[in-house]
């Protein structure tokens, strides 16, 4: 689980990279899940669903860089 502080320090880019991470994670423990096998740990897939919360939103608080310059 990635914490907030960690996730702030991140770019941009390096939070897209890691969404899309996550995100392949996620459709894992949902093929998991619709198969009717439990996923391993069911404690992880709460924490990814957070975690990809967290990243929208940091992703939509950040300053667009093209404004900056």
């Amino acid at each position: 689980m990635l914490r907030v502080k960690k996730l702030r320090d991140l770019s941009k880019e390096e939070l897209e990279k890691q969404l899309v991470e996550l995100r392949k994670e996620m459709m894992k423990y949902n093929a998991q899940i619709s198969t009717g096998t439990p996923p391993e740990n069911p404690g992880k897939v709460r924490n990814v669903k957070r975690t990809i919360a967290r990243i929208n939103t940091l992703l939509k608080e950040k300053p667009e860089e093209k404004e900056k310059k």
